[in-house]
């Protein structure tokens, strides 16, 4: 019981979301706003991943030359590390989305995707394209550069081997294939349905040299140089500062960093299209001289900006007011008018101080519940403003007020309102489907292209009359509450099956034919839920009992069940689904929340299931201690082959060591872990005396010695960590001595063990470690050099040192089977 609820709870509670709402926008910012109404020029930056972008020339664009400015990254950086927790895959892309949504709130950029999931490090070009499928994601490009219309495509990376890689190279490959074809009527033409055509001035690439040093071209063709080192005096912050705000959103990637307000210049050179001579948008009208009959507009717009007072934004209402009407008066078809129509609203409300909120009093519901929501609408200034009526869109209220909204007097009142039974629950649109061979996200609708999360299900209409006009502004349902160190906290409103269930571990390991206990969480997110949870099991697997019945009186009750489980006689690999059938209908999900302080809440439905392992094992040692590093499953993958874990924190590393069979070091931890530098030499003494010590990889880089690491050596002997790694997770092994231990005690490795391993071999393989160390296995990706360091040993003293580069922390949580018995014999290989 106690070890269901610790792994449950530590997903919903242990890093609490501390998200504050985004604050009104000061008056300064306001005139920023105000001023871009005059430009219509826009910009989009491409790239692979979160953390790619240069934020620095987001900034500058957004806020200094205030044109609309896009961030197109590929993927959502799935295939990343994470130093701040154990996610991966998917989970870590869900983070990794929300922290370039916080960048972008920072530097004023948009942020949008593709169909693109980060399988992983790519070596080439042709690889990343085979994976994704070129067309489909080139198609993706085609259609943002239609519907967001750039002048200029900025590239962070060159299309061939010195972006490194294969996804860099990717990213800017597909931008200029993009740039040549997204003005032609016949590429993509099911596009233009909704889209049309759309040709930039040109495309150019933000150069660098090696270590992204920002020198000039020195390899011929035309380039434009941009000082990027300015100050705005109406923020009161230079560009360089609010790019080190942006870059430090990255915190799963470690990307903290501070700003540099020494000159900076960058170059951006010429790729294709019209040259530029002297500024990034020559050639390019950025005024309203591209919408036809605009002059007058402009010339309102300009009487605003110069009459703005900043001590009372709201005296500029009725002059943008005036210019919405004359916005009316044009093509309302046209790309610029609709789009500052927009911006102009925006400006209103942000001028006004104009407060709306619909605020759910519980964070969740299901499709076919109730909900009691909280609305508020508060007129911050002195202009007259009526509340003309409210209307849910996707629930059941629709209102006609008319009433006069008095300063700073609050309009609230709370109801009860039926949210339909037809409404998805709240999975992010690119998860509802599986990720199609763990390459490419599905979705149904074209038009979530781009899209960072989902659209509102549940949203408020507030329509008010504003000096003789009827606006009507849209605002999503929000969970708020406050935390008493924190504040006032902000979280997304969930919509959620009636019925969870969560199986107590990802992967259940069976070394022999006795039965195991498996526990299910089974959570109502509604009161008064009762029915059946039934099972699908694997060929030749039984499950005890068949069918459970269940019934909870209260909301979020949890209910901790449990089943025996008994495997096959051979070897056998499957899954263990579970399904809940209700009055309610049936389900078939189980809950994760991610939070983390520094995001919103995420919370997802994936498929209520397991993975099931029967395998011939023997793992000898049984007493392990486990140094955390950046986060993984490990310890939880030791557990199903026998192990008894000790995570080893610095109480337990100040005591005997002596008791472990083996210490195991999680990945990244010498990169992350400062305790390391002070245990060190107690843990060669640990090896020396006749212990096991078995490293995961680590990374040159993030620590505080020149080295990236918190030690000078992490091994008795010398040894570097090189950027070596072999991403073809289908890479031959090869045995380099056949009879080594390790590859026969207590387990024989065969090349059987390698087959079914997920998006690579390993990574950071050691290097010149030839002196004292063993290499164990050797492999290579296509057209590349054999690579030895993924697997090097060494005996010191009476005991054994392992460094693996082998990425056994994505391989033991899927369940590979070859992984566990490798692991198991190099925990083993001083028994």
């Amino acid at each position: 019981m106690k070890k269901i609820f610790a792994l449950f709870l530590c997903l919903a509670c242990l890093n609490n979301s501390l998200f504050a709402q985004a604050p009104n926008p000061t008056s300064g910012e306001i005139f920023l706003n105000l001023k871009k109404l005059n430009v219509l020029g826009s910009a989009m930056h491409i790239a692979a991943h979160p953390d790619d972008e240069n934020s620095l020339l987001l900034a500058y664009l957004a806020k200094d030359k205030l044109v609309s400015t896009y961030y197109l990254a590929l993927t959502r950086g799935d295939g990343g590390q994470n130093l701040i927790g154990s996610e991966q895959g998917e989970y870590i892309g869900i983070i990794r989305t929300q922290e370039l949504l916080a960048a972008r709130r920072t530097d004023g950029a948009q942020q949008l995707f593709t169909h693109a999931y980060d399988f992983g490090y790519s070596k080439t070009r042709e690889e990343t394209l085979d994976f994704w499928g070129k067309d489909l994601i080139l198609g993706d490009v085609v259609y943002l550069i239609r519907k967001y219309r750039p002048d200029v495509l900025v590239t962070r990376f060159p299309p061939d081997e010195r972006a490194g890689h294969g996804h860099h190279n990717s990213s800017a490959y597909l931008a200029h294939e993009a740039f040549k074809i997204s003005g032609d009527p016949t590429k993509y033409p099911e596009q233009l349905k909704t889209v049309k055509v759309w040709q930039p001035e040109r495309i150019v690439w933000n150069t660098y040299s090696r270590g992204f040093q920002n020198n000039a071209p020195s390899d011929g063709g035309s380039y434009v140089e941009v000082d990027l080192s300015g100050y705005n005096p109406i923020l009161g912050k230079s560009y360089s500062e609010i790019a080190s705000s942006s870059r430090s959103m990255h915190k799963t990637q470690g990307f903290g960093s501070a700003p540099n307000i020494n000159l900076r210049k960058d170059f951006m050179l010429h790729v294709d299209g019209k040259p530029a001579k002297d500024d990034l948008f020559d050639g390019v009208d950025l005024s309203w001289n591209r919408v036809k009959d605009s002059g007058k507009l402009s010339q309102l717009i300009q009487q605003a900006i110069s009459d703005f007072d900043l001590t009372k934004p709201s005296a500029s209402v009725p002059a943008l007011v005036t210019i919405h009407k004359e916005l009316e008066k044009l093509d309302t078809k046209d790309f610029y008018v609709k789009k500052k129509k927009d911006e102009v609203q925006q400006l209103i409300q942000e001028c006004l101080g104009l407060w709306f909120e619909t605020n759910p009093t519980d964070y969740s519901a299901s499709p076919g519940g109730k909900a009691m929501v909280e609305v508020k609408v508060v007129n911050r200034s002195a202009t007259p403003v009526t509340l003309k009526g409210i209307k849910m869109m996707g629930a059941s209220f629709d209102s006609t007020l008319n009433v006069s909204l008095n300063t700073f007097e609050a309009l609230q009142f709370k109801k009860t309102v039926a949210i339909p039974k037809n409404l998805p629950v709240s999975q992010p649109y690119w998860l509802r489907k599986p990720i199609k061979n763990r390459k490419v996200f599905q979705f149904d609708d074209p038009e979530s292209v781009g899209r960072p999360g989902n659209a509102p299900e549940l949203e408020t209409a507030f329509t008010f009359f504003i000096e003789g006009s009827t606006f009507i502004f849209t605002s999503p349902w929000k969970y708020k509450s406050v935390d008493p160190s924190e504040g006032e906290i902000y979280r997304p409103f969930e919509l959620r099956p009636a019925v969870t269930v969560n199986l107590s571990e990802q992967v259940f390991v069976f070394a022999d034919q006795q039965p195991k206990s498996v526990d299910l969480l089974l959570k109502a997110n509604e009161s008064n839920m009762k029915g059946k949870i039934t099972f699908d099991m694997p060929k030749g697997w039984k499950i005890e009992p068949a069918q459970i019945d269940f019934a909870t009186k209260d909301k979020y009750e949890e209910k901790v069940l449990n089943v025996k489980v008994t495997p096959p006689a051979g070897d056998s690999e499957g899954k263990l689904k579970v399904q809940v059938t209700t009055d309610r209908g049936t389900f078939s999900n189980s809950l994760r929340s991610v939070e983390f302080r520094h995001i919103p809440t995420q919370t997802l439905f994936p498929p209520a299931e397991t993975e099931l392992v029967k395998l011939n094992i023997e793992n000898l040692a049984r007493k392990i201690g486990y140094i955390a590093g950046a986060g993984d499953e490990v310890p939880a993958a030791l557990r199903q082959i026998g192990a008894q874990v000790t995570m080893l924190d610095e109480k337990e590393l100040g005591k005997e060591l002596s008791v472990y069979d083996a210490i195991v070091v999680g990945v990244r931890a010498y990169n992350t872990e400062d305790r390391l530098g002070f245990y060190q030499q107690k843990l060669m003494d640990y090896v020396k005396n006749g212990g096991t010590m078995v490293v995961q990889y680590a990374t040159a880089r993030n620590g505080f010695l020149s080295n990236g690491l918190k030690v000078e050596n992490m091994g008795p002997y010398p040894f570097d960590i090189s950027r070596n790694r072999v991403t073809d997770e289908t890479a031959a092994i090869k045995f380099l001595n056949p009879s080594d231990p390790l590859l026969n005690k207590p387990n024989k490795i065969t090349q059987k063990d390698f087959e079914g391993w997920i998006q690579e071999r390993g990574l950071y393989f050691a290097s010149d470690y030839e002196k004292n160390y063993t290499p164990v296995l050797a492999s290579k990706d296509p057209g590349e050099e054999e690579q030895k360091g993924g697997l090097i040993y060494t005996k010191y003293g009476k005991g054994i040192y392992i460094y693996t580069g082998i990425s056994f922390f994505r391989e033991l949580p899927a369940g590979v089977p070859g992984a566990y018995r490798l692991f198991a014999n190099l925990i083993s290989a001083g028994k």
